[in-house]
């Protein structure tokens, strides 16, 4: 035990468990992307260069949402202020950042992934974008992230890949994987035809649809550092 509440060694085992799905899922390669998982004050978060087939409840470290280190015998991931500012600036309660392959594609030769499919409309308002390139682990790049996220779930990165949050992991787990997906959809079907896209209007009464079947968490911003 960590000496720390019940709900953030949960956190922590939860944290190794979708980091080796992401493995198994091809959503990552060796030890690139990063999850994390906020409770309270606390976020739990993957560590850097650590192989997650070997990843232990222990080598997950713990930070307070301000930057403070509390636990874990590792470091922690060099995408800690990307994961930092998406919690200061949203609700989130976890975030999942992947380097899967056509999420990546899409952020190298596009500036946005159009709707292609209906799902588009769990991660936001119309196309999900894709946010300029700046340096990993980059205070820049958490700022301009977290301003994308603010009124959304989940936004492709500039030649790097992509992020989602949720209100639990499994539901940012989940959005990373339907927008890897929808990548995928519209990369293939790049190669046949111009394919037939979804209007903001149809995104919008399918994304009020799932919020009144409880598929949506909430995605309305809150104040810069502000606790919940």
């Amino acid at each position: 035990m960590s000496g720390l509440p019940a709900e953030v060694d949960e956190a922590r085992a939860e944290v190794v468990h979708f980091a080796r799905r992401m493995v198994t899922d091809r959503l990552v390669r060796g030890t690139s992307g990063n999850i994390s998982r906020r409770v309270g004050q606390f976020v739990a978060i993957t560590p850097g260069a650590v192989e997650y087939d070997v990843l232990t409840d222990e080598d997950v470290v713990v930070m307070t949402v301000g930057g403070d280190r509390v636990a874990g015998r590792r470091n922690p991931s060099s995408e800690t202020p990307l994961h930092l500012g998406i919690y200061r600036r949203t609700p989130a309660s976890a975030v999942v950042h992947t380097h899967s392959t056509f999420a990546t594609v899409v952020g190298v030769v596009a500036e946005e992934l159009p709707s292609v499919h209906y799902m588009t409309a769990s991660m936001g308002p119309g196309a999900v974008p894709v946010v300029p390139y700046s340096r990993y682990g980059s205070e820049e790049l958490a700022r301009s992230v977290g301003e994308a996220l603010a009124d959304r779930s989940a936004v492709l990165m500039g030649n790097h890949g992509a992020v989602a949050h949720g209100a639990s992991l499994l539901q940012a787990y989940n959005r990373a994987q339907n927008l890897e997906w929808m990548c995928e959809v519209f990369v293939n079907s790049m190669s046949i035809g111009a394919p037939r896209l979804l209007g903001d209007a149809e995104i919008g009464m399918v994304a009020e649809r799932m919020r009144t079947r409880g598929y949506l968490g909430s995605v309305e911003p809150i104040g810069e550092g502000e606790a919940r």
